[in-house]
């Protein structure tokens, strides 16, 4: 493979930048309340740390063809997280799945947060390994299939993350936390 393009580097930096931007909102959250639910608010912290670290995991897949970390995932009917294990079920973040107010099937904060942070360092890691020609690859994404190119997918990850970042923004004036801003 050849040197990494400049494109790939920009992409890469703009998914590791989101760790710092999503950790902000983390502040004041702990190992009870990132499995607050709220009404009429979608998600959780520990939910969107992990849906949005399985989905950086199967847009690095793409890239380097690598399957989910077995240390950070299992693969169950979405009851199969543990605390104690520090694991996700991909099925209780994957796409449509419904987030649970559940201490024991989610990993504590500190390890929901370790997990998101491994997953956009591989996606970063794999999109500096492709060249131009990779990053145009036209692969398929979403419950279409629709074909789109990997830089795409690049941009689209920063994108998710931060509109779930924004979900956590949300939560966080649920909840009566003060403000990142000070």
């Amino acid at each position: 493979m050849s040197t990494p393009s400049a494109r790939a580097e920009v992409l890469a930096a703009a998914v590791l930048e989101t760790k710092m931007l999503l950790a902000r909102y983390l502040a004041g959250f702990n190992d009870v309340t990132h499995v607050r639910q709220v009404p009429d608010l979608p998600n959780h912290v520990a939910w969107a740390l992990g849906h949005c670290a399985l989905t950086m995991h199967t847009v690095a897949a793409k890239f380097d063809g690598r399957s989910l970390p077995r240390e950070d995932f299992v693969t169950g009917d979405g009851t199969q997280g543990s605390r104690d294990r520090g694991v996700y079920d991909t099925e209780a973040v994957a796409f449509g799945s419904r987030p649970e107010e559940r201490h024991d099937r989610f990993p504590r904060l500190e390890r929901c947060t370790q997990i998101y942070n491994s997953a956009a360092d591989r996606l970063a890691g794999a999109i500096r390994q492709a060249d131009d020609a990779t990053l145009d690859k036209p692969v398929p994404w979403g419950a279409t299939g629709a074909s789109v190119p990997l830089w795409a997918l690049a941009v689209r990850m920063v994108f998710h993350n931060g509109f779930h970042t924004g979900q956590i923004a949300d939560l966080r004036r649920a909840l009566g936390f003060k403000s990142i801003f000070g």
